[in-house]
């Protein structure tokens, strides 16, 4: 076999470890599963307490199957796998599907069955599904193994499911099979104590029988690897995820503004944009966009045209779809001529097309044609609702004969109303073509398309390194913060960090005295801007330790005095004299480590945007030249930033790079653990955009 994961997906045989003689046990419905699903290939059940079972004979051992067995099936208590997989290994089985539960799921001593697990799958060279799975399913016509104990029987199709959820997995495989959505593969993950959700996506990457690849995932195993190799996918079939766990609790507290803005979920949502991966909320919307991608052709732009039997649905559409950033098509005039001569006079004709509710199979027939031939639309929503005098099954068949007739806009249908028998909505699922109850939900999907069409023809941009940077300098203060046990930087490390990485910052000095106040003040000339920092001091502004626009040394040395008084029981209490910078815009941009997928980077508008509206976009680093580019253009207020009340629009070009250099001194450094710089103020000159305030918190040595 080419690929080690062919041994579980193309197996030439199969052994059921725990085979049951009774309707009901998992090992029984597993077996009778292979058996139904008509598996092309030998079958032997294990079971040392039958002699024959499925009228098959049953062996006490893997041990004594006289043939090869490529995958195992395993299905014992958890206490007996230890014996049975060693057998596995001495008789040469490479494939292992574990449906045996009682691992790393229930807590650490699960957690250290499942190393010794693992250590016996690498110790004979096998792959291993699962634990705590229901199961593989391959539906090609030369394998067809349906190795689980899931009720359904899938129908062959071009999609890879996998799922880490398996009663989520029984599930979707009913779901699916109830409105003729077929599969490839499917794949309950389980555990994935050996074989991860990235082995899948690489195994998928090659099979030309996978189009469409769908995932549910609870938690990533290396998300680092996932973000290349999803990439390199996406250029040949989309990935569409849904990743539970949006609102989970317990997310660690965090200092800095980025820690706190970045919550539980949005790690994730950074990895799948960088990724190119298509993230959906629920199951629902998973199905909703899976019909699309694996029966119709992705749009080449984005004109959508609206054709119904009725006014309302028509009009939710078109909202829809301007909503959700599409172009509402403009028909061109021979198409509009041709409308008006079989349509009503009381058809509405612009976009939405109301082709009123006497519109019979005939006008479906006809007008959809139209549509599709009209160089102006690039997809067509075909919205029915069943009127009683119309055979809802002749719509239905209008709609496919003109679809398959095309292959080159998608055709989305919107049957509005119960999914009897009569409905129609069934001879459309027959023939692969998308069906939705809800305008809204066909247009939601049509968005889906269109994105993957931008994602797949964006550019992959380049990491940016700056040679003017003084890493040695840098390190230096990094290292004497470390080696002091310390969490947070001195502002005059920040600076200095700063500085060597060439953060453009205003003139400052760091002083301890009144009387060194008004020297520094004196040198950098009035306004000056006075700061109060120690480590106990996290947020300056919330606790009096920031003046602005002071104007004169009486002023300074009051504000001095005022802060020392308020603060002095903080611990290394010091100041810091700024020379004070007004207009610009505010942005705020920064980094935290995420556990498991590392540090992300933050940009976003400073000021209310930030502490009130949180408008801030995350991406994985390192930060490629386009990454820091779309930051920008991804925060919801980011005409702020542009010709803002005849206010010229800010240099672009010097935020983007300040976020280039930022993401390299993340990746110069792992001791930074955290960081913010709030704020930048931006402006049209680049030599006047500037670092105004910054902290850098560091991993304890």
């Amino acid at each position: 076999m080419e690929h080690s994961l062919d041994h579980v997906f193309q197996p030439r045989s199969i052994a059921v470890i725990g085979a049951g003689r009774n309707p009901g046990h998992i090992g029984h419905e597993i077996l009778h599963n292979l058996v139904e699903y008509h598996f092309n290939g030998m079958i032997f059940p294990v079971n040392p307490n039958a002699k024959y079972i499925y009228s098959m004979k049953s062996y006490r051992s893997v041990l004594e199957i006289p043939d090869e067995v490529d995958m195992a099936v395993i299905v014992v208590p958890s206490e007996l796998v230890p014996l049975v997989m060693e057998d596995c290994g001495r008789k040469g089985v490479k494939g292992i599907v574990m449906i045996t539960a009682g691992y790393s799921e229930i807590g650490p001593e699960g957690k250290k069955l499942e190393d010794d697990l693992v250590a016996q799958v690498e110790k004979y060279g096998m792959r291993l599904i699962g634990p705590n799975c229901m199961g593989i399913i391959n539906t090609d016509p030369d394998i067809r193994v349906n190795a689980t104990f899931a009720s359904a029987q899938p129908q062959r199709g071009d999609i890879g499911f996998m799922s880490q959820s398996g009663a989520l997995g029984n599930a979707i495989l009913e779901h699916a099979a109830e409105i003729h959505l077929g599969m490839s593969m499917f794949v309950s993950l389980g555990n994935k104590a050996n074989v991860s959700g990235n082995d899948l996506l690489e195994y998928w990457e090659h099979d030309d029988s996978v189009k469409v690849i769908l995932m549910y995932l609870e938690s990533f195993g290396n998300p680092r690897k996932f973000t290349p190799l999803a990439r390199r996918i996406i250029g040949k079939k989309p990935i569409i995820a849904v990743k539970s766990g949006r609102t989970m609790a317990g997310a660690k507290a965090a200092s800095s503004h980025t820690g706190a803005l970045a919550g539980t979920d949005v790690a994730t949502d950074a990895l799948f944009e960088a990724a190119g991966v298509l993230r959906v909320n629920t199951v629902e919307e998973l199905f909703d966009l899976a019909q699309a991608f694996s029966y119709q052709p992705i749009p080449h732009g984005n004109r959508v045209a609206i054709m119904s039997n009725a006014g309302g649905p028509g009009i939710m559409a078109i909202d829809a779809v301007v909503n959700r950033g599409l172009e509402v098509a403009r028909f061109s005039n021979r198409t509009m001529q041709s409308l008006r001569g079989f349509l009503p006079t009381k058809a509405a004709f612009s976009n939405p097309l109301d082709m009123i509710a006497s519109a019979d199979e005939e006008t479906y027939r006809k007008t959809l044609t139209l549509l599709l031939n009209d160089d102006g639309v690039d997809a067509v929503i075909v919205i029915f609702v069943h009127p009683i005098t119309i055979d809802a099954r002749e719509v239905a068949t209008a709609i496919v004969e003109v679809s398959q007739k095309q292959n080159e806009k998608p055709v989305l249908c919107c049957f509005m109303g119960r999914d009897t028998e009569g409905s129609g909505i069934d001879e459309l699922r027959r023939h692969k073509l998308p069906v939705y109850l809800y305008p809204e939900s066909a247009v939601y999907t049509l968005s889906a398309m269109t994105r993957f069409r931008r994602i797949r023809e964006r550019a992959a941009g380049k990491v940016v390194y700056f040679d003017d940077v003084d890493r040695k300098a840098a390190k230096q203060v990094i290292d004497r913060a470390v080696k002091s046990g310390r969490e947070w930087l001195t502002d005059r490390e920040v600076q200095a960090v700063l500085a060597a990485y060439r953060f453009p910052q205003p003139h400052a000095d760091s002083v301890t005295t009144v009387e060194k106040a008004l020297e520094a003040a004196g040198k950098i000339g009035y306004p000056v801007v006075l700061k109060a920092f120690s480590p106990e001091l996290l947020h300056k502004t919330d606790e009096g330790g920031v003046r602005l626009d002071i104007r004169s040394d009486e002023e300074l040395r009051q504000g001095f005095d005022e802060m020392m008084r308020r603060l002095k029981r903080k611990k290394d209490l010091s100041f810091l004299i700024q020379k004070m910078v007004k207009g610009g815009r505010e942005t705020v941009m920064g980094m935290m480590t995420d556990p498991v997928f590392g540090p992300l980077i933050m940009f976003g508008l400073g000021g209310i945007f930030v502490e009130v509206m949180k408008d801030v976009t995350f991406r994985i680093h390192p930060l490629t030249d386009i990454d820091a580019n779309e930051m920008i253009d991804q925060v919801k207020g980011w005409r702020f930033l542009g010709d803002f009340r005849g206010e010229s629009p800010v240099n672009r070009a010097r935020i983007a790079e300040t976020l280039l250099r930022l993401s390299q001194l993340v990746s110069d450094f792992d001791e930074i653990s955290e960081m913010d710089i709030n704020p930048f103020l931006a402006f049209p000159e680049a030599d006047q955009c500037v670092v105004v305030d910054a902290r850098i918190g560091i991993h304890r040595a």
